[in-house]
């Protein structure tokens, strides 16, 4: 890419990205993603690579040490 093509997101909190993807036009990535600006598309992967992560050290898939509580999931409380 020659340069950044744009100076601002909009976005409060996140920065223009410098290299985002290999493809040189960002705006027609934008398109066929279509999930908002290159820039929140990698926010959100690197929020579910953390998550990620953080599922592998709570292995919620594992049985409960012990049993949950009667109506626990019930609703409303």
């Amino acid at each position: 890419m020659a340069g950044v093509l744009k100076k601002t997101t909009g976005l409060v909190g996140i920065a223009v990205s410098q290299n985002p993807h290999e493809e040189a036009n960002v705006e027609k990535l934008e398109q066929r993603i279509n999930c908002g600006q290159i820039e929140e598309v990698i926010q959100q992967a690197e929020n579910e690579l953390y998550l990620a992560r953080k599922m592998s050290e709570w292995k919620p898939w594992e049985p409960l040490v012990e049993e949950a509580p009667e109506n626990q999931w019930k609703w409303p409380i």
